[in-house]
Order: structure tokens, then C-alpha cells, then sequence
């Protein structure tokens, strides 16, 4: 069947016309959130962690800026094994459904996230707590790989075309989420004597999390599938020449939309984590800053993200998501130096304030808008796994490193300025690559092939 054929076939708001097709979107909505929550309390929690606890708990008896770094190397781990989650996930998303991925994967994340709270230290164990704690780390990496993209896919498939946009930033509200829940627990946790914070204290919010993965398996099991995946199933049944089908022409032609999300994801995901993750053990352990400062400046960053986000989302159905994210992109490039200059400063307020404008620019803003733009990249029959994959591969160079090599960065030169040019580095990637991206606000998300 032909895209024209699709196009005349499809009627994307059609489920929106009667109650029960408005109760399944809300259904998706609220598992969607709290799936997406989960993920983003179990990164919060172990970037936090990673930044303030591991290195005293896991590698004791280091040095202050090899003990950041050995901490942040386990947090790196995880996004080792987020593409080969994709790949995995994302077939299968393609192939048996979104919803089918999207239970399985809360589960896996939920339950590493738990174990980990209940590894014992180096003190007890040497070298297995460690090596647990990288297995968990796998683990819980190989979940999420398909997570975000399969939450940003199953709101995007259900939105109407004019409000996309915001629809899809829940994603970005459910990692907000997920941060404001582990920043508010971090932030009572550390007024804990440091003697206890060390031995017990950090569990509970790891252990803690298997609550909110309990209810987001209640409701993910009683979801509908995405109305775009049964359309395509209704259209094309099983037929693998079909769904294998893709256009010809050069690999470039064929993977452009491939390669512009992995840009464009560079350009969040870099910058996203060197502010909300970096940024907290920089400031905590080299800087000396106390530790209730990042914490704090963490909180009301995601407190603020819940309107940041949506906004993000309305802008881009507003002008389009292409300039949106340009706008963002230039943002970062130009906040990085400046950032670390008045970081240096060590004044709570301001250190604070870098930390807040940082995170809303890098882990709200951009990302609210990268939810819809990324679905709308692909076409219906291989977006789950090309997204996804496209996604991870873009963290693994970006996010999941980016803290590692700030650490390392700052070990081999001692200084923040090397850090502000990786900072500029990856924003700027992000920014060049929306000058190849195309505009697909409004896009029929039933065609087959790309957007470029």
C-alpha cells in the first residue's frame, strides 16, 4: 500500500471523538508519565548518587576529583548497554507494539534500581560491590533504552496533529518528574549525619523506588496500543516485505532522519547531563560548595520544569520545532562559559541560579521539544527502533560520557575552561545539525517513510 493510500486510510484525531477513546488516551497519558518517571528518578538517583555518595561507598581511600571520576565511570556504564536496549526494545516495540515493550521495560529498570540500594559497600564485600553495582548499572541501561522513545512514541501517536507538541512533552514532565522526586528525597537524605548518610542512608531512595514502578506496571497493563500501530497493523497485517520496505537511494538518503537525531540529541543530551549531574559533584566535591546547594538548585530547577516543558512543547506547535530547538541550542552555546566563570564564584546564590538557568535550558526546555520532533523524524514502519536507537547512540557520545570526560578533563588540566568547550562542543552540534533537520510540525505520523 502506497503512502497516499495511508494518508486517505488514516484518521489520526478519530479516537478522540468518542469517551472511551479519550479515557484510552489518558490512560496512555498517566502510564506514559509514571514510566518515564521511573526512569528518570532511577538516572537522577544514581547521577546524584554517582556525585555525592558512590565514591566514598564503592571507592574508598581515592582522591577527591578520582573518586568523582571512578563514581561517574559506573554512572557511564549504564549507557553502554541503552543502545543494545534500543535494539532489542525497539524491534520488538515495531513488531509486537508499543505497549508490550513499554511493561517490560519499567519492570527491568524498577528492579535493578531496587537492587542497588541493597548491594553491600567495599567495606563489607571489596571488590564484588563494584562489580554489582556496574551489572545493575547494565541492567537498568538496558531498559531504558527503549523507554523514553517507546513514552515519546505512544503520546505522539496518540495526540492530535495541531497539539503534538505539548502532548508529547509528558515525556519530558515524567523525567522531570522523576528528578524533582530524587532531588526532594537527596535533599533530606544528606541532612542525615554523614556516618549514616554513608552506611544506610543513601539506600532508601533506591530501595524507595519500587513503589512508584509497582504503579506504573498496574496501570501500563490496562493501556490501549497506540492507534498508529493498529492502524498500521490493520493496514499492512504481518507482512514483512511490507514493513521491511524502505525507499532508494544512497545510505545518506536513507538515513538522514537517522543521522539528524542522533545531532540533535547530542545537542540535549550532552549539555543535559554535564548540568544536572557533573555540575552537582563539581560543585560539591572540588568546589566544596555545601552539599544542600546543587541539591536545592536541582529541586527548584524541576520544580520550575513543569512549566518550562510545557511551554517548550507549545512553542514548538506554535513556531515550529525546528526553530525551537535552534533557539535552545544557540542558548547553551552561549551559557557555557560564563556558567563555569561565576560557578568558580562559590557563592551559594549564584552557584544555585548557573544550576537552575543550566537545567532549564539543557534538561527541560530542549527537551521538550526533541519528543515530538524525534517521532515525527521516522516513518510508521520502523520509528520505535530507528528513534530509539538513534537516541542512545547519540547518549553514549553525549550524556552517558559526558560527566566522565568533564571528570577527566578537570583531573588533566585543573581547570573548568577545557570543560566549558566540551560544554560549547556538543551544543554546538545539536545547533548545526537543525540546519539540516527538516520542519515536521503537523506531519502524518501513519506514513511510511521518513521526513527527509
Amino acid at each position: 500500500m502506497s503512502t497516499v493510500d495511508l494518508e486517505k486510510a488514516s484518521e489520526p484525531d478519530l479516537h478522540f471523538q468518542t469517551p472511551e477513546g479519550r479515557a484510552r488516551f489518558r490512560t496512555a497519558t498517566i502510564s506514559t508519565w509514571l514510566g518515564t518517571t521511573m526512569e528518570y528518578v532511577d538516572f537522577a538517583l544514581y547521577g546524584l548518587a554517582a556525585g555525592l555518595i558512590f565514591g566514598n561507598v564503592f571507592f574508598p581511600g581515592s582522591s577527591p576529583v578520582i573518586a568523582l571520576l571512578s563514581g561517574f565511570a559506573t554512572y557511564a556504564v549504564g549507557f553502554l548497554a541503552r543502545p543494545l536496549g534500543a535494539i532489542y526494545f525497539g524491534r520488538l516495540g515495531d513488531k509486537r507494539g508499543r505497549k508490550f515493550v513499554l511493561v517490560a521495560t519499567v519492570a527491568l529498570m524498577g528492579v535493578s534500581t531496587t537492587l542497588i540500594g541493597l548491594i553491600p559497600g567495599y567495606d563489607q564485600i571489596g571488590m564484588a560491590a563494584p562489580a554489582l553495582l556496574v551489572l545493575l548499572r547494565l541492567a537498568q541501561g538496558f531498559g531504558a533504552g527503549a523507554e523514553l522513545s517507546g513514552g515519546a512514541v505512544m503520546l505522539a501517536e496518540y495526540a492530535p496533529a495541531k497539539r503534538r507538541g505539548l502532548v508529547a512533552s509528558i515525556v519530558a514532565l515524567g523525567s522531570n518528574s522523576g528528578t524533582l522526586l530524587a532531588s526532594a528525597i537527596w535533599l533530606l537524605i544528606v541532612q542525615l549525619p554523614q556516618q549514616d548518610l554513608l552506611s544506610w542512608g543513601w539506600r532508601i531512595p533506591f530501595i524507595g523506588s519500587f513503589i512508584i514502578t509497582a504503579a506504573a506496571l498496574l496501570i501500563r497493563r490496562s493501556m490501549s496500543e497506540s492507534p498508529v500501530f493498529l492502524k498500521q497493523q490493520e493496514l499492512l497485517g504481518n507482512s514483512t516485505e511490507a514493513r521491511a520496505s524502505k525507499p532508494a537511494g544512497t545510505f545518506w538518503s536513507r538515513r538522514k532522519a537517522f543521522f539528524i537525531m542522533v545531532g540533535l540529541r547530542i545537542g540535549e543530551n550532552g549539555p543535559s547531563y554535564l548540568a544536572q549531574s557533573f555540575v552537582i559533584g563539581y560543585v560539591a566535591k572540588v568546589l566544596l560548595v555545601d552539599k544542600s546547594v546543587p541539591t536545592s538548585a536541582v529541586l527548584i530547577a524541576s520544580i520550575l520544569g513543569f512549566g518550562v516543558i510545557p511551554l517548550a512543547g507549545l512553542l514548538s506547535d506554535r513556531f515550529g520545532r525546528r526553530l525551537s530547538y535552534r533557539v535552545f541550542c544557540l542558548l547553551l552555546v552561549l551559557y557555557a562559559v560564563p556558567a563555569f566563570a561565576l560557578l568558580d564564584t562559590r557563592d551559594p546564590a549564584i552557584v544555585m541560579v548557573v544550576i537552575i538557568v543550566g537545567m532549564c535550558l539543557a534538561s527541560l526546555g530542549i527537551f521538550g521539544v526533541q519528543a515530538a520532533y524525534g517521532v515525527e523524524l521516522f516513518g510508521a514502519n520502523h520509528r520505535y527502533s530507528q528513534m530509539a536507537l538513534a537516541k542512545e547512540l547519540g547518549s553514549i557520545v553525549s550524556g552517558g560520557t559526558a560527566p566522565l570526560v568533564a571528570a577527566a578533563l578537570l583531573a588533566g588540566f585543573g581547570h573548568w575552561w577545557p570543560i566549558a568547550a566540551y560544554f560549547i562542543l556538543m551544543a554546538g552540534i545539536g545547533l548545526v545539525t537543525t540546519f539540516y533537520a527538516p520542519e515536521t510540525k503537523g506531519r502524518d505520523l501513519n506514513e511510511f517513510e521518513d521526513a527527509v
